[in-house]
């Protein structure tokens, strides 16, 4: 079973949860506003019609509250299942608003495991068996302000995560995101953010891209989004969803998309984040377990590096990408009573739920750092 930040095991043993179902569970688990969210729903109606043919209330007060809270440029939301068909709804519409189609993402992203998305993930060993995908995809540097050059006349879109979440929350530089953007204004291409980690709070904000000031022209969320249930969504402006209205008519469908009960979830996990200001939660709680762990790698033999914001935070392991530290010492927090992910073999991924309080996360800290020193060379 899990509740609030714990889950539970068939031998009644807790563990707290740095994983949050990787970033889903933003109001942790079997949080009461959700459930009441569920029940009233499912007692009024789910499933009664393929997305777009009924205006149904659950997706209109989800889109409202959305357009709420987002530049007005962002006032039109496409919902979906998850995250990796917000990715291919976006790609799509950013083929079909330029008429172009060459694609620009970066190397070390992850945007989903669909054909659209592999197409433009950054890992080949990931993608290499699954060949041909898309054509004129291309993977470059991220960071690299040089390389963004390869965006020109011929591009439809730049998608870049804020935020790289597989990779173990690597940040965009604020100078690499202005220059995409004024590329893309130079070359008449779309700018998409992929916030499907990092939406609702996650960093500090509501949404990632506050943190820079500068506006996508489509943005990708999901995952925290639905706080447990499946649901996604690409938004834009009215005048680039447009161009899926027409020729062909319902240009962009999906029977599941936009189903009404995790619709009435994402409005009521939204609701929550904004009443219980759990960005700041966040943000707060953020810089708290970053400063105590990079206190303590001052003197650490086996952490070489702490990063991340808002409650989105990742350690760097003193190995090989080849190696199991990583792995390892996740294994020894599990024996602790904590849950984290590993990734890249020496990355160590740290997500909790939002909802975490300040006397959880010391206490999670103190774990952690424990179990660290288990691994220091005597």
């Amino acid at each position: 079973s899990a509740n609030g930040n714990y889950l539970i095991d068939s031998n009644g043993f807790k563990y707290l949860d740095f994983v949050a179902g990787v970033s889903v569970n933003t109001l942790g688990h079997c949080n009461k506003y959700i459930n009441e969210s569920v029940k009233k729903q499912i007692d009024n109606h789910s499933h009664v019609m393929v997305y777009g043919e009924f205006v149904q209330q659950p997706q209109i007060k989800l889109a409202k509250l959305l357009s709420e809270n987002l530049p007005k440029s962002l006032s039109c939301s496409y919902f979906v299942n998850s995250g990796t068909e917000a990715i291919e709804g976006a790609l799509k519409l950013a083929k079909r608003y330029t008429g172009k189609s060459k694609i620009i993402s970066f190397k070390n992203s992850y945007h989903g495991s669909t054909a659209g998305s592999l197409s433009i993930m950054g890992y080949e060993n990931q993608k290499s068996n699954y060949r041909p995908l898309i054509p004129n995809c291309i993977s470059i540097n991220f960071n690299s302000i040089e390389m963004l050059d390869e965006i020109d006349s011929q591009t439809a879109a730049v998608v870049v995560e804020p935020y790289q979440a597989a990779s173990g929350f690597i940040k965009a530089d604020k100078a690499f995101i202005k220059k995409i953007r004024e590329k893309c204004i130079e070359h008449g291409s779309l700018l998409i953010y992929d916030e499907i980690q990092s939406c609702y709070g996650r960093t500090g904000k509501l949404f990632a891209f506050e943190h820079y000031n500068i506006i996508p022209d489509i943005l990708c969320i999901a995952k925290g989004m639905g706080s447990g249930y499946p649901i996604g969504a690409f938004i834009s402006s009215y005048a680039i969803m447009h161009e899926l209205t027409h020729n062909p008519t319902l240009g962009h469908i999906t029977t599941f998309g936009g189903n009404p009960i995790a619709a009435a979830v994402a409005t009521a996990a939204l609701r929550v984040v904004q009443d219980e200001a759990l960005a700041l939660n966040a943000r707060k709680l953020g810089k708290i377990f970053r400063d105590q762990l990079n206190t303590y790698i001052q003197s650490s033999k086996v952490v070489t590096l702490v990063r991340g914001r808002g409650l989105l935070n990742a350690i760097v392991i003193n190995d090989s990408p080849e190696s199991d530290t990583a792995w390892n010492i996740c294994m020894a927090l599990k024996e602790n009573g904590l849950l984290a992910k590993p990734t890249h073999g020496n990355i160590i991924r740290f997500a909790p739920p939002l909802v975490m309080t300040k006397a959880q996360l010391l206490d999670c800290v103190n774990i952690i750092i424990a179990t660290l020193k288990t691994f220091e060379p005597k």
